[in-house]
């Protein structure tokens, strides 16, 4: 894997080159654990993975535009201080509450986490995945959990 490229879907099978990253300014890790993302925010705008594609050497993720990202409770920006996680509410009803953040040695040490149906959150125990994200504006991936027993 040589490159990772972010297509927005645009409709009538339209899809426009968005967002690259390469080998080696990025490493391996970081290409898995964005493949892993749910949802992608970057400039204050929100996206879904529709699709993770392969095109030889090249990773393609393709998005779907969802229109402006709401923040959430106590959010603070990450950028330049290595890697973190925060574990949130799904709900926009209650601002997307944190339930607690970690930070990470590397994007390997966040795979664990991402690719988990249940997680274990620090000082709060076991909760089920519900979605993941990668916020580019706030450097940080978000994974958003649930009680287990909850429908």
């Amino acid at each position: 894997m040589k490159q990772l490229t972010y297509y927005i879907d645009k409709g009538n099978d339209y899809y426009e080159r968005f967002y690259e990253y390469n080998i080696p300014n990025v490493g391996i890790d970081e290409f898995y654990a964005r493949q892993l993302c749910t949802y992608f925010i970057i400039r204050g705008t929100q996206y879904k993975l529709t699709s993770n594609e392969m095109d030889g050497e090249n990773d393609i993720l393709v998005i779907k535009e969802i229109g402006r990202n709401l923040p959430g409770e106590d959010e603070k920006s990450f950028r330049g201080e290595g890697i973190h996680i925060e574990f949130r509410s799904p709900h926009e009803r209650e601002n997307y509450r944190l339930f607690s953040r970690i930070s990470s040695i590397s994007h390997f040490d966040a795979l664990r986490f991402l690719l988990k149906d249940v997680v274990d959150v620090p000082g709060i125990g076991q909760k089920l995945v519900t979605s993941t994200e990668i916020d580019e504006d706030r450097g940080v991936y978000v994974i958003y959990v649930k009680d287990l027993e909850q429908d």
